[in-house]
C-alpha cells in the first residue's frame, strides 16, 4: 500500500519526509497556515469526492464490491490501523465508544456526511497532543533504570490499552526508552531533557497543523485500500506528488527541503537547477520568507508546514520567486539575504536510469560488464503528447545508456531492478522491446474477462548480448512484467530474491473531470484504481508468487511483513492461456554450470560471508519485539552489539579498504536521535556513505554474467542455444518519440 500509518507519517514529516524531492504539496488556492482550527470539519468538495469515488469503486473496480455495512466494517478497521497502528493513542474505552460507527462509514459516504470519520480524526489529534504533553511532564522527574521493566515497541498485535492508567503506563515506558537510548549514547540528564522536550513539542506542533485534507485523505485511503492493496485515493497534494514521481520533473527552484525546528531548510541542491546555478544557496540555509514576482509582498514562513512552504516556492516555469534566507553559517540574529530566482523545469536525476561498468579480472581474463540501475518505470505522458522532444521516459534513457555501454565495449549487461516498485505499464512493455526482436510482452485481463496481449512490434534490439536482471523483494509490478518476459523468452538470467508479487494494473481517474460544478473549480483529487490483472506470456501470473530467480540469493527475512502475500485482501493467484510466443534461447542449457560456479565462489568469498553475517544479525534484532528498561542490562547489550559492529567494520576494512569502512565507530550505534536532530553535515555524510557502500550482490551478479559470457565464448554450440535468435546479429531498436501517446495506466 502507498500510505503508512499516520503516526509514522507525522514522525517522518518532522524528520525526513522533506528530504524527498516530491515533498507533499497543497493544491492551488489553499491558504497556508501554522496551526489548523479545531475541530476539523469536512468541506462540501470532500463529501462530493467521497461519494464520487464510491460510485467508481463499486462499478468499475476490477473486483468491484458494494459499499455496505460489511465494507464499512473493513474501512473502520483500516482507518484505525492508519491512525493508531501501534495502539498508543486510543484506549479500549475509546474503541467501545466508537464501536457503533463500524457500520456507519458506508452511510457517511453515500449521504455525503463525513462527520463520523472526522470526529474520530479530531479525537486522534486530541489524544496525540495529550500523550505528548504527558510525556513532556514525565521529563521533569527523570526515571529509575534499576528495575526490571521492559518496553514492547512492536505493538501491531497488541490489545488496546484498557484505560487511561494503562495508557499512562505505556507512555511512561515509551518515554523511558527514549531517555535510555540517549543516556546509553553518553548524553547528560540535562541534554536528554532538552532533546526530548524539543522533540515532543515539535510533534505537538505538527499534529496541530493537520487539516481537513489530512483527515479526508486518511479516511479515503482506508476505503480505497480496503478494496485491494493497490487502489488509492490521492488528494490534491498526493496527486501532484504522484505526477512528479511518474514524470521525474517539476517546475520550481531545484532544492530539496527539510523541516528543522521552526525553519524550512535547504537540504541539498539539484545539480543544474535554478538554485544550484545561482551560486547563492547552499545546504543549511534557512528560508525565512517567500515572495512572488519581482515585487510581491514577502510571506513569513517560520513555523509553517513544510508542504505549505513548498507550495509557495513551486510555480510556473519562467516566473520569479524571492527567498529571504538566514544563511547556514549565521546565528539566529544573523543578517538575512534576499535571493531572487527564476523557476524552471527541474529533472529529478536521482530517480532516473544510471549506468556504470564493472571490470572483472578472473584467471587472467578481463571482461567489462555494464550495469543499468533503474529505480522506477517513469514516463512524462503529458510532455510526450505535447510533442516535447526531451520528454522523460525510462525506455528512452535506458536505450541511450545501452548505446553508450556498447560503445564502451561491454560484453554483458545487468539490469538492476532491486527496489524498483514499478510505474508505467507502457514503459515496461517498451523497455522489454529493447531486449527482444519483437513479440508479446504481457497479457492484460480486464474485469469483463477480455484479454489484451501487449507487446513489441518494432523489429530489432538495442542490446542482443548476454543479459542478467537483478531483483529483490522490492522489485514489483512493472518490474515484474519486465523480469517475467525476459525469463519466459529465455532472453536472460533472473538473479536475486523472489520478487514482490504484484500482478494488478491501476488507472488514474481524475475526479475533477466529473464535477457537476466546474465553475467552482473543486479539487476532488484522483483515484488510482485497480482495473485489470496482468499475466505472463506463458499464462502464469506474478500475483502473490512474484518472479522466482534462476539463481537465488539469500533473503533478508522481510517476506513475512513485505510483499503481496502479506495483504489479507490481495487477489488470488490464477492463470490464463499462454500467448503466442516462442522462447528465443534455452537458459537451462548452462544453468547448472553457472549455479555451481556461483556456489563455489560465494562459499569462499569474505564479502559474501560478511553479508550473510550482517543479514543474520539484522534478522536477530528485527525479530525482537521488546527491550529491557534496565540500564545495566541495556549497557551490556550495547557493548555486545558494539563488539559485533566493530568486528564487521574491521572485516569491511580488510575487504574494501575504503573510507566507508573507516567511518566513525559511533555512527554504527544508536545515538538516540531522530535524523533531523543530527547535524546536517552528519546526515549528508550518511547519505554519501550509503551511496559508496560495497554491493556484494551486484558484484556477484556481474561475476555470474562474466561466467556466462565465458561459457558462450568457448562453446559455439552453446552460444547458438543461449543467445537470442541463435546469436545472429540483430538490427538496433532505439526508442523514439514517435507514435501515439500512451494512456496513463500504471502498474505501480
Amino acid at each position: 500500500m502507498t500510505f503508512r500509518p499516520l503516526l509514522v507519517l507525522l514522525l517522518a514529516f518532522t524528520v525526513t519526509a522533506a528530504c524527498a524531492q516530491s515533498a507533499a504539496d497543497l493544491g492551488a488556492g489553499v491558504k497556508p497556515r501554522k496551526e489548523s482550527t479545531l475541530p476539523l470539519t469536512p468541506t462540501d468538495d470532500e463529501a462530493q469526492a467521497a461519494q464520487l469515488s464510491a460510485r467508481f469503486l463499486t462499478r468499475f473496480h476490477y473486483d468491484a464490491q458494494p459499499l455496505d455495512d460489511a465494507m464499512s466494517a473493513k474501512i473502520y478497521d483500516a482507518y484505525f490501523k492508519l491512525l493508531d497502528s501501534e495502539k498508543v493513542f486510543f484506549t479500549q474505552q475509546d474503541m467501545d465508544k466508537f464501536a457503533p460507527l463500524k457500520t456507519k462509514f458506508d452511510d457517511a459516504i453515500w449521504n455525503k456526511d463525513l462527520s463520523a470519520p472526522f470526529s474520530v480524526f479530531n479525537l486522534y489529534i486530541q489524544r496525540a497532543v495529550e500523550r505528548m504533553t504527558y510525556a513532556r511532564g514525565l521529563l521533569k522527574q527523570g526515571f529509575d533504570f534499576s528495575g526490571n521493566d521492559s518496553y514492547t515497541y512492536d505493538r501491531k498485535k497488541a490489545d488496546w490499552p484498557k484505560d487511561q492508567a494503562a495508557l499512562d503506563d505505556l507512555w511512561r515506558k515509551r518515554t523511558m526508552n527514549d531517555w535510555l537510548r540517549l543516556k546509553l549514547a553518553g548524553k547528560s540528564d540535562d541534554e536528554i531533557r532538552k532533546t526530548l522536550d524539543k522533540r515532543y513539542a515539535s510533534y505537538i506542533d505538527r499534529v496541530k497543523q493537520l487539516d481537513s485534507e489530512d483527515a479526508f485523505q486518511t479516511f479515503m485511503t482506508s476505503y480505497a485500500e480496503t478494496t485491494d492493496p493497490h487502489t488509492d485515493y490521492l488528494g490534491p497534494r498526493q496527486a501532484e506528488n504522484f505526477d512528479i514521481q511518474m514524470k521525474l520533473s517539476l517546475e520550481g527552484i531545484g532544492a530539496q527541503l527539510q523541516a528543522r525546528d521552526d525553519y524550512t531548510m535547504i537540504f541539498t541542491l539539484v545539480p543544474g537547477g535554478p538554485a544550484d546555478k545561482s551560486g547563492k544557496l547552499k545546504p543549511g540555509d534557512r528560508i525565512i520568507a517567500v515572495g512572488q514576482g519581482d515585487s510581491g509582498p514577502l510571506t513569513d514562513v517560520i513555523g509553517w508546514r513544510l508542504d505549505d512552504v513548498v507550495n509557495l516556492i513551486r510555480g510556473k516555469k519562467d516566473t520569479v520567486v524571492r527567498l529571504e534566507i538566514l544563511p547556514a553559517d549565521a546565528g539566529l540574529d544573523g543578517k538575512h539575504d534576499m535571493i531572487t530566482l527564476v523557476r524552471q523545469k527541474v529533472t529529478i536525476a536521482d530517480s532516473a536510469a544510471k549506468k556504470k561498468i564493472i571490470d572483472i579480472d578472473d584467471g587472467g581474463v578481463t571482461r567489462k560488464i555494464g550495469v543499468i540501475t533503474l529505480p522506477t518505470f517513469y514516463s512524462d505522458f503529458g510532455a510526450r503528447s505535447e510533442g516535447d522532444k526531451d520528454f522523460k521516459s525510462a525506455t528512452r534513457d535506458v536505450s541511450k545508456l545501452l548505446g553508450e555501454l556498447k560503445a564502451a565495449g561491454v560484453q554483458g549487461v545487468v539490469m538492476d531492478l532491486r527496489d524498483n516498485g514499478g510505474g508505467s505499464l507502457y514503459e515496461a512493455n517498451e523497455l522489454t522491446g529493447l531486449f527482444i526482436d519483437k513479440g508479446p510482452v504481457v497479457q492484460v485481463r480486464s474485469a469483463n474477462g477480455q484479454v489484451d496481449v501487449q507487446g513489441d512490434d518494432d523489429p530489432g534490439m538495442a542490446w542482443s548480448g548476454p543479459l542478467a536482471v537483478l531483483v529483490n523483494r522490492g522489485t514489483a509490478s512493472a518490474s515484474e512484467i519486465f523480469a517475467a518476459a525476459i525469463q519466459d523468452y529465455g532472453r536472460g538470467l533472473i538473479i536475486g530474491q523472489p520478487t514482490f508479487g504484484k500482478g494488478t494494473v491501476q488507472n488514474l481517474v481524475d475526479l475533477d473531470r466529473f464535477s457537476q460544478n466546474p465553475a467552482g473549480k473543486p479539487q476532488y483529487g484522483e483515484l488510482k484504481m485497480t482495473i485489470a490483472e496482468f499475466f505472463r506470456i506463458n499464462g502464469g501470473s506474478t500475483q502473490l508468487k512474484g518472479v522466482t530467480p534462476d539463481i537465488q540469493y539469500p533473503q533478508n527475512g522481510d517476506a513475512k511483513d513485505f510483499g503481496e502475500s502479506t495483504y489479507d485482501n490481495a487477489l488470488p493467484w490464477t492463470h490464463i492461456a499462454p500467448a503466442d510466443y516462442k522462447p528465443v534461447a534455452d537458459m537451462q542449457a548452462y544453468m547448472a554450470q553457472l549455479q555451481q560456479k556461483h556456489d563455489t565462489r560465494v562459499a569462499t568469498s569474505p564479502a559474501w560471508k560478511l553479508m550473510l553475517d550482517e543479514l543474520a544479525q539484522y534478522q536477530k534484532l528485527r525479530d525482537r519485539t521488546s527491550i529491557s528498561l534496565n540500564f545495566a542490562q541495556r549497557e551490556t547489550e550495547r557493548k555486545q552489539l558494539d563488539a559485533i559492529q566493530a568486528e564487521f567494520r574491521a572485516r569491511h576494512k580488510a575487504i574494501d579498504g575504503n573510507d566507508v569502512a573507516e567511518a566513525d565507530e559511533d555512527s554504527a550505534l544508536d545515538d538516540g536521535l531522530n535524523p533531523n536532530e543530527r547535524s546536517l553535515k552528519s546526515e549528508l555524510k550518511d547519505e554519501n556513505d550509503a551511496k559508496k557502500a560495497p554491493d556484494p550482490q551486484l558484484q556477484e551478479t556481474a561475476r555470474v554474467l562474466f561466467d556466462a559470457v565465458g561459457l558462450i565464448n568457448t562453446d559455439p554450440k552453446l552460444a547458438a542455444e543461449v543467445l537470442p535468435y541463435g546469436g545472429k546479429p540483430m538490427a538496433s531498436s532505439m526508442a523514439t518519440a514517435t507514435g501515439p501517446a500512451p494512456t496513463s495506466s500504471v502498474s505501480h
